[in-house]
């Protein structure tokens, strides 16, 4: 139809279509929609390449829950038809910043660069950052402090700082509340807490909240399910809102109700 289409360039390769390939750095220049086809982990890969340009986001569910996409295969066609007809509409969600203090932190080598801003110590996420313990370790402790003030300590297997969006993947798993996802906030749940208090926090969307390892325990810093390194005592990370949004193509109000009903196989009754 006259449409330029790109691929991420490893992707063109591994389907054959390598004239289509684009190297992912410069892969989101200029480009009008985003089509991520896979699941939800597919909508994460496409939102580290395109959301610093504002390209919209189109998600088709070839995976399996498919939280994060709009559209299932057999709609793909039309969708395409009305998003070049500019019958769609565009939803914005917000991303969390993650900036690590660790004098000699260094992403891991599998991160392969996503998330990671040129300084390799700022990282964006759609769903959470997670700073818990090693695969093989005990309980870490974990000093909060929010805009400053210190908070509390956490005995727990790990703390998790989500978006709304987020607020249906890991964090849900431990408990968290669930939080319509075009809302602004930053919610702070913890994972399998040994105290007292072991109740999920739902902060200001302005909020900073500072996360130090203050135990010998090591921790693993997480974002968005990509391990990125290991934390140490002293060590800690800040989240908060990030400057950018994402912005996901969507044909007609989300019915946020409708979405977790069919998602999670609730019944009417």
């Amino acid at each position: 139809r006259g449409h330029e289409v790109r691929l991420p360039l490893r992707d063109a390769g591994i389907a054959g279509l390598s004239s289509l390939g684009s190297p992912e750095e410069t892969f989101a220049r200029g480009l009008d929609v985003a089509v991520s086809l896979g699941g939800d982990g597919t909508v994460l890969r496409t939102v580290d390449m395109v959301a610093a340009e504002g390209v919209p986001l189109m998600g088709v569910n070839v995976g399996q829950l498919g939280y994060l996409t709009e559209v299932e295969p057999q709609g793909l066609r039309m969708a395409l038809k009305r998003f070049l007809a500019g019958s769609y509409e565009v939803e914005e969600r917000m991303l969390l910043q993650v900036t690590v203090d660790a004098p000699s932190f260094e992403a891991s080598p599998d991160a392969d660069g996503r998330h990671s801003s040129p300084d390799a110590r700022s990282f964006q996420a759609l769903n959470e950052a997670v700073l818990e313990k090693t695969p093989m370790g005990h309980t870490v402790r974990l000093g909060v402090s929010i805009d400053g003030e210190t908070f509390t300590p956490y005995a727990a297997d790990g703390l998790i700082v989500a978006t709304p969006t987020g607020s249906t993947a890991y964090a849900f798993s431990a408990r968290g509340p669930i939080v319509e996802p075009t809302h602004r906030c930053l919610l702070m749940t913890p994972v399998s807490p040994h105290m007292l208090f072991d109740r999920s926090l739902v902060l200001a969307p302005a909020a900073r909240v500072r996360i130090e390892v203050v135990g010998d325990r090591s921790a693993t810093l997480s974002v968005d399910g990509h391990n990125l390194g290991t934390l140490g005592r002293g060590d800690a990370v800040t989240c908060t809102a990030a400057p950018l949004s994402v912005r996901f193509v969507t044909f007609g109000p989300r019915d946020f109700l409708r979405i977790l009903k069919t998602k999670f196989g609730l019944s009417d009754r």
